[in-house]
């Protein structure tokens, strides 16, 4: 089905809002993605120089001095000294213990240079420096006391690519995070927008199927109308009762506009329908009588009240007596529509008189034309549906204002063929 512009333009609103929706939370997820890694990379590094400055700090601790010089004994017990990346003493500008070898060290103008911090600090220190095989290690560098001169350092490296592939799985893990909320986030948007857009294309619908059953309703009488008028031009002395007859037509075009307004009030919601005591029986004799193939109708009617409103209840009577004059009728075979086929393939229009009967707030049209197939009777009902038995719009709104005053409308196979269309309505007191 193909979809008016102004569908089209609130369905490209609903994809628009479903984009902003997703690129809002792509970007506030990205802002706090970026936060937390940086956290992260932040807190890693800090634990990293935490760690390795306490090994070194503790190490230097085990190492002492004494008569016989330095001992490093303590750090080939010590668990501290086990699990670093690199672990040397450093003492006299020379290098008294390395592991795992000289090359896992910094250069020695950069050992020199530590050494002459920690003496003049006379406190730990780190730095970052690559060792001499060009793997780039974080130092903690501690004093180790001699009397009381530092006489000694102790240095311990960590490699920070450890605490950095930890990092580099959690931003991998963020990112594939951010993805999924932002797809749930796109699809829960989607259905946001659709739910945010679904009345107004629903209003939409309504309203263009508003037009259309507005133009089908107004298209009989203006075309009667104007046959009036052309026939009264043509034929002076028929004049006067062409106008009558133009007067009636434009009294019936007004009733048609004021049921059409009370319509759309209904349907937008600003009005609800004005519901009285009437008369079914003569409701429907003065609607048949206003109709012009009036004529050629049997009506039968005994009295029946029921609660209702007129104009909508009156607009009912008409669709329902039409839609059998059309398709059910003598008049449409003599107007050539005989020859136009229903689903089933059977020709319309080839029935006799169309007989209206109203009893206990039932109001029955019956035709003895082709009839619908019991499988295609709901389906005239729907509004836009095309069936053998009309359009679909004139038994739609039929079935439209039955619902509204609490009853119902249906199609049955009438006695001797042809179709029995009914609208049901509660009776709202016995008749006088």
């Amino acid at each position: 089905m193909s979809l008016s512009p102004a569908a089209r333009r609130l369905r490209r609103v609903r994809r628009t809002m479903t984009l902003l929706f997703a690129a809002t939370t792509a970007a506030c997820l990205l802002v706090l993605a970026l936060i937390a890694a940086q956290i992260d990379a932040d807190s890693r590094r800090t634990e990293t120089n935490a760690d390795v400055r306490a090994r070194a700090t503790a190490l230097a601790r085990a190492v002492y001095y004494d008569d016989d010089g330095l001992h490093l004994e303590p750090l080939r017990e010590d668990e501290l000294a086990r699990g670093n990346a690199a672990l040397a003493v450093v003492a006299d500008d020379r290098v008294r213990y390395a592991r795992p070898g000289p090359r896992g060290l910094p250069e020695p103008y950069e050992l020199r240079r530590m050494l002459a911090e920690v003496r003049l600090d006379q406190a730990p220190a780190r730095a970052a420096s690559p060792t001499r095989a060009g793997r780039r290690l974080v130092w903690a560098y501690a004093p180790v006391w001699d009397g009381d001169r530092v006489g000694a350092m102790v240095l311990v490296g960590a490699d920070p690519s450890a605490a950095g592939a930890g990092h580099d799985r959690l931003v991998r893990a963020l990112l594939l995070g951010c993805l999924a909320l932002v797809l749930l986030a796109a699809a829960v948007g989607h259905r946001l927008s659709g739910r945010a857009t679904r009345p107004a294309l629903r209003a939409l619908e309504r309203q263009e199927q508003f037009l259309a059953e507005a133009a089908h309703e107004l298209r009989t009488p203006l075309s009667v109308l104007r046959l009036a008028l052309e026939a009264g031009t043509r034929t002076p002395e028929r004049a006067p009762a062409t106008v009558r007859e133009a007067l009636g037509q434009v009294d019936r075009l007004g009733r048609l506009v004021t049921g059409l307004l009370a319509r759309a009030r209904l349907e937008a919601g600003t009005h609800r329908p004005d519901l009285e005591l009437l008369r079914l029986d003569q409701l429907v004799e003065r609607t048949v009588e206003e109709l012009p193939a009036a004529g050629g109708l049997v009506v039968q009617t005994t009295p029946s009240v029921v609660r209702g409103d007129a104009e909508l209840l009156a607009q009912a009577v008409r669709n329902l007596v039409e839609n059998a004059l059309r398709y059910g009728g003598d008049d449409a075979r003599s107007a050539g529509v005989g020859a136009e086929r229903d689903d089933a393939g059977r020709e319309r229009g080839s029935g006799d008189e169309i007989v209206v009967t109203v009893d206990w707030g039932v109001v029955a049209v019956t035709d003895h034309g082709p009839g619908v197939p019991e499988d295609r009777r709901e389906a005239v009902f729907a509004r836009g549906v095309g069936s053998g038995e009309g359009t679909g719009s004139g038994l739609a709104i039929v079935r439209w204002i039955a619902e509204l005053h609490g009853g119902t409308a249906r199609l049955l196979e009438a006695p001797g063929g042809g179709t029995r269309a009914e609208l049901r309505l509660p009776e709202a007191a016995p008749p006088a």
